[in-house]
């Protein structure tokens, strides 16, 4: 038989989450106070083995002597290997003992009969012990079924076996039942309120890294594509004998490799701006070292401010893509107060052009702007992007709608889309 089999084994943080998790229920000083918060109560044994010391001369006395400890032991030990359950903390509404679990708690039913026997009344403070352990070693309705049960088999006993009437005793029960119930609800709240702060941890450190990768695959596609063209424009201008021109080519791409570098330590730090005039300037002068002929807009005030960023990563995807792939003679940039399209004349859709990271950023900048992305394919050859604000209020269905309209406007290929 496996050991524990319904245990959960618990579960440990690493990394950032760590530091949300220094509060650990298994750690050496809760494990610490949580024994002699259940240990403390175990005052109320006194009187049981002061009587069982009292009666040292018979066998109950010496009975009770050996007995009783022997139950706050095994009381001590049943709550530590129990204190998952007690807490709830693998499973907030359903708790399942291991047979283990069960037999120590038989165990420490059978003590308290003896104490019961060795002692007397006093000993019957070990029966109310074992009812209170019933909360959280069973699930919680059938612990209180143990304690109603115990506390109706009190009074029962009274006249059986002489004893005196002892009403405080159900004081005693019931408050150690609510306030059992109580602590089990509380550290159950606790231990979601702990996972909740993991699950967040977590979610940040992933959103993070996606940003990171994001963001490097857009610094970077770019300025190596671009420094791609100038190198290969500065091989043939030296072919060609052109030594001024192509001394300048190099000079660019120096500026361009400390400008890329300089982009690349401002995104690891989460500081990196980007500006839309800038990007269709950078975007003019790569098209025009590729013999690309480049139409940009000259004025930009119309936009609005939380559409500039994601209209500037456009720019700079699509003219990296069309600096890679289209093999195209003119690419064009339109702007308006809410939109934003790059089209060029090249070959059209092909394998790359249609999906990859680039767009996939893209897309996720836009959404997070409220804006859609729609690719499509131009007539009679060539390849467009256009990033658009989504009208206020607009639903769900209505972005099905312009994602048929886009398809529509393609040449019948599948990558012409429109997504949030």
């Amino acid at each position: 038989m496996k050991k524990n089999m319904w245990r959960p084994v618990p579960k440990r943080s690493s990394g950032l989450v760590a530091a949300f998790d220094r509060d650990n229920e298994e750690s050496r000083g809760n494990r610490f106070l949580m024994l002699f918060w259940s240990g403390i109560w175990l005052f109320w044994m006194l009187q049981p083995f002061v009587d069982s010391v009292e009666r040292i001369n018979t066998s109950r006395g010496i009975a009770g002597v050996v007995v009783v400890p022997v139950f706050c032991v095994v009381y001590l030990w049943h709550f530590y290997e129990c204190r998952t359950m007690f807490f709830r903390l693998a499973y907030p509404t359903e708790v399942r003992s291991g047979v283990r679990d069960l037999l120590r708690y038989a165990l420490l039913g059978v003590l308290a009969i003896a104490c019961v026997l060795a002692a007397g009344q006093s000993g019957f403070t070990a029966a109310i012990f074992f009812a209170l352990s019933g909360l959280w070693t069973l699930r919680l309705s059938l612990g209180w079924l143990v304690v109603v049960a115990v506390g109706i088999l009190y009074p029962v006993l009274w006249p059986v076996l002489n004893w005196r009437s002892d009403p405080s005793t159900f004081i005693g029960l019931g408050f150690g039942a609510v306030a059992i119930s109580v602590g089990m609800t509380a550290g159950r709240r606790q231990h979601q309120l702990r996972e909740s702060r993991r699950v967040n941890a977590e979610l940040m450190v992933q959103q993070e890294r996606n940003r990171m990768a994001r963001d490097l695959h857009d610094i970077l596609g770019h300025s190596l594509t671009v420094i791609t063209v100038k190198a290969e424009l500065a091989g043939r201008l030296l072919d060609a004998g052109a030594d001024e021109r192509a001394r300048a080519e190099v000079g660019d791409l120096e500026r361009l490799s400390r400008t890329a570098l300089a982009d690349v330590r401002r995104a690891v730090e989460g500081y990196r701006e980007i500006s839309l005039s800038g990007e269709l300037a950078r975007a003019k002068e790569a098209l025009a070292a590729a013999g690309i002929t480049a139409r940009t807009p000259t004025a930009l005030d119309q936009v609005p401010a939380d559409l500039v960023e994601p209209f500037a990563w456009t720019v700079r995807e699509c003219v990296t893509n069309v600096l890679r792939h289209s093999r195209a003679s003119t690419c064009t940039i339109t702007v308006t107060p809410m939109s934003l399209t790059v089209a060029d004349d090249g070959v059209g859709v092909g394998g790359a052009r249609g999906s990859g990271n680039g767009l996939a950023g893209l897309r996720e900048r836009a959404s997070a702007a409220g804006a859609v992305v729609i690719t499509r394919s131009v007539e009679p050859h060539g390849f467009s992007v256009t990033v658009t604000a989504r009208a206020d209020g607009q639903a769900a269905g209505d972005g099905a709608d312009t994602t048929a309209a886009a398809v529509r406007h393609t040449n019948g290929h599948a990558s012409g889309e429109a997504l949030a």
